[in-house]
């Protein structure tokens, strides 16, 4: 292999000036997006930006995020039970120090992006030896990283991975990533409802139905900031009930994300009576749309099936806009299904720096992950 050399910055500000035109595969691993993160980063989350040079050119760039569990509130209080309890307290005292190299906040291939070709060996050895620089960063500041985590691949790459520097280190599926691939024949929002069986169609008039009373509306910058407290309350909502969290959003994430990105970042707000019941974003990534985070009022959510809704919604503006797909992401894996998103399995790596844990590692992660039972849906005659 040609040598290549690595430089890690811990600030926006510090990156090379042609940044941007290396990133320009991927919007994630952009300068806007970028310092959405250092401006609003989760209080228990450190952003670091990787740029990787041969010959002194910049040929390709990536993202590191560290994790200080210690000062999560809470991993999740949906799942109130004894195996929740030993996870969350392994995850306390034996990876509370947790370093990921790729994005832990979306869903996705995201972890780096290069201006020239390069194998995915190449690619391999240096997101590896990124890490390890980034080990002796933190031992030099006393920190200790206990768990390293090389995040979201698909399966062309993690197959390649493996053959190479990722041969020894533990392979993990969680959740598959919900993608709807929108047919290039559908130009309007009745080629969707048309291609539904009558079972779905059913479902999308009685959700439709069970909507009625309530508007959607775009919010600009200015409804961010006003609603921000109420858009923070539904979000914290959703978040705290789900299974298992590493962070949680910091208070001003929304409206620095507006702010920086413009229309590339889209909010939409769910009204009744005036009053903001529900939230769900998007993010623009060129030809692909991307689902964020979102937040609702529980109980209006169930008497006016207002998730479902979310989904139908964000499927469709997919499809007015022509995005060739749209990533729904982990989690509620039926209910997308059942709108017309497919799993698509992604894998991780992840290594703990105690050798003996290390060797277990495989058997530890497979009854720490929270169990998923699920029935795939599919809508489509």
């Amino acid at each position: 292999m040609e040598k290549i050399t690595i430089k890690i910055f811990d600030s926006i500000k510090d990156v090379p000036e042609n940044w941007n035109a290396v990133a320009v595969a991927n919007h994630f691993l952009q300068l806007p997006y970028l310092e959405v993160l250092e401006r609003s980063a989760p209080t228990n989350m450190q952003c670091f930006y990787i740029g990787f040079y041969k010959d002194l050119e910049l040929i390709g760039v990536s993202l590191a995020q560290y994790l200080d569990l210690n000062k999560l509130e809470s991993f999740g209080e949906r799942d109130n039970c004894f195996k929740t309890f030993i996870r969350n307290f392994i995850f306390r005292n034996f990876a509370s120090h947790t370093l990921f190299i790729g994005n832990n906040m979306i869903t996705g291939q995201n972890a780096f992006a290069f201006q020239k070709e390069i194998s995915f060996e190449e690619v391999s050895y240096i997101l590896k030896q990124s890490s390890k620089e980034l080990e002796v960063y933190f031992k030099q500041k006393g920190i200790k990283i206990h768990l390293v985590s090389f995040k979201d691949f698909y399966q062309n790459c993690a197959v390649e991975f493996k053959k190479y520097a990722f041969d020894k280190i533990y392979e993990f599926n969680t959740q598959p990533n919900m993608i709807f691939e929108i047919p290039t024949n559908w130009k309007s929002i009745e080629d969707y409802y048309s291609a539904f069986s009558k079972k779905y169609r059913d479902q999308y008039k009685r959700a439709h139905k069970k909507f009625e009373g309530i508007s959607m509306k775009e919010l600009d910058v200015e409804l961010v900031v006003f609603y921000e407290n109420k858009i923070n309350e539904l979000y914290h909502y959703v978040a705290k009930n789900a299974p298992f969290n590493t962070f949680f959003l910091a208070e001003n994430h929304f409206s620095t994300f507006k702010k920086q990105c413009g229309d590339g970042f889209k909010i939409f707000g769910y009204f009744l009576e005036d009053k903001l019941i529900g939230f769900h974003s998007i993010l623009v990534n060129d030809d692909v749309l991307e689902t964020y985070f979102l937040g609702y009022d529980e109980q209006i959510q169930k008497d006016k099936m207002l998730y479902l809704n979310m989904l139908y919604n964000m499927t469709e503006f997919g499809i007015i806009h022509k995005f060739k797909k749209i990533i729904f992401g982990r989690t509620a894996l039926e209910i997308k299904s059942s709108i017309g998103a497919t799993p698509v399995m992604m894998s991780g790596f992840i290594y703990h720096s105690n050798k003996l844990v290390n060797i277990f590692l495989g058997k530890i992660f497979k009854n720490l992950e929270p169990e998923t039972v699920w029935q795939q849906r599919h809508p489509f005659k």
